[in-house]
């Protein structure tokens, strides 16, 4: 098992990550002070099936712990979700020393964070990642749910005690989770990693490919990547944007199609290639790039989206400025950065982008 301390202006906290992580958790809840009264474990209803009992087991007799298991998608990160989240802790008694564990992907941790972050003004939780693409979303404090206009326009930064990444948990997620999370360890690899990227290039041929030690390290990296950002920019006024790459329209499509038919990881692919082809030179990274996504199956967007559309949800990005959508691309890999750009002619650049795929 390998530890990461996580360093923030707010908060520190560790990442314990590798196999049977898990166990941790007794031991990082003893330690915590003030003693929780009660747990809360908000989960999903695919990711309780498999993994519930086990982290009930591992807690023991020593909490009281409840439980609340919600649908799977990312569509359940909403109004409705959260709002039953903090009436079932308040029917259940949690009170300021509580804890809240987040046993779940991105969504849950979202969610549950959310819950924890604005429950009593705020209780302490944990997140427990389950799926690769929460190796990003459970790093680093956001935390929020969906609107209608825009994903994750509602949320608080609220960093967790401590983030327990059992890997083994991994082992179930089907081919759609291994490419919504690889993306994010793709993601990582372009903004902050070259040796990283190419090394992913030539020996990830497959989705199955992704396994063992090979995945755990580039986990691994991918979470010291965000916390050198995280770091210096906790709340994202300035460099964490960076972790925004290919999200701008990753986000405007997820919107768009209601978050069903495609993964946030296969959303963000899209706006990654994107976003190389808007400077002259990444375009071929941007071409290779939809190559190998293409190989690896990550399925082609619906002819169905609206390019006004789509540019409506962009202009709502919470990076956008005065009407302005600001993007991050690359000036070459590992060099991020901001541009701005009015929605007219994003609109052109985009159409042309979306007729080519």
């Amino acid at each position: 098992m390998n530890t990461i301390q996580i360093t923030t202006p707010s908060k520190n906290y560790p990442v314990f990550i590798g196999e049977n992580a898990i166990w941790k958790l007794k031991s990082v809840l003893e330690n915590l002070n003030p003693a929780p009264k009660n747990l809360l474990i908000i989960t999903d209803e695919n990711v309780g099936k498999l993994y519930l009992n086990e982290v009930q087991h591992v807690i023991g007799e020593s909490f009281s712990c409840e439980t609340i298991q919600i649908q799977a998608g990312d569509d359940q990160k909403s109004f409705e979700n959260y709002i039953a989240c903090q009436s079932f802790a308040l029917s259940k008694g949690l009170d300021r020393t509580s804890i809240v564990l987040a046993l779940g992907g991105g969504m849950i941790g979202d969610l549950a964070g959310f819950v924890a972050g604005t429950y009593m003004r705020g209780i302490r939780f944990i997140q427990l990642p389950t799926t690769i693409l929460a190796h990003d979303s459970a790093v680093g404090g956001k935390t929020g749910i969906n609107h209608p206009e825009g994903k994750n326009m509602i949320g608080v930064f609220h960093q967790p005690e401590a983030v327990i990444y059992s890997t083994e948990f991994l082992a179930t997620l089907p081919q759609h989770e291994k490419r919504s999370g690889f993306a994010e360890v793709i993601k990582h690899a372009l903004i902050a990693d070259e040796s990283l990227y190419q090394s992913l290039c030539k020996n990830v041929q497959t989705i199955d490919d992704l396994n063992g030690d090979s995945l755990l390290q580039a986990l691994i990296r991918g979470i010291e990547i965000k916390n050198g950002i995280v770091s210096q920019d906790e709340k994202e006024k300035g460099i964490r944007a960076f972790l925004n790459f290919g999200h701008t329209l990753g986000h405007a499509i997820e919107g768009e199609l209601q978050y069903k038919g495609i993964t946030h990881g296969e959303a963000v692919a899209h706006g990654m290639a994107f976003a190389l082809s808007l400077n002259e030179n990444t375009v071929q990274i941007g071409n290779e790039l939809k190559k190998w996504l293409k190989s690896l199956g990550y399925p082609p967007l619906s002819k169905t989206l609206s390019v006004p559309l789509l540019i409506e949800r962009m202009k709502k990005d919470k990076k956008a400025e005065k009407g302005n959508i600001q993007m991050v691309l690359l000036k070459e890999l590992e060099k991020p950065y901001l541009s701005s750009y009015q929605a007219e002619e994003l609109e052109i650049k985009l159409s042309a982008f979306l007729e080519g795929n």
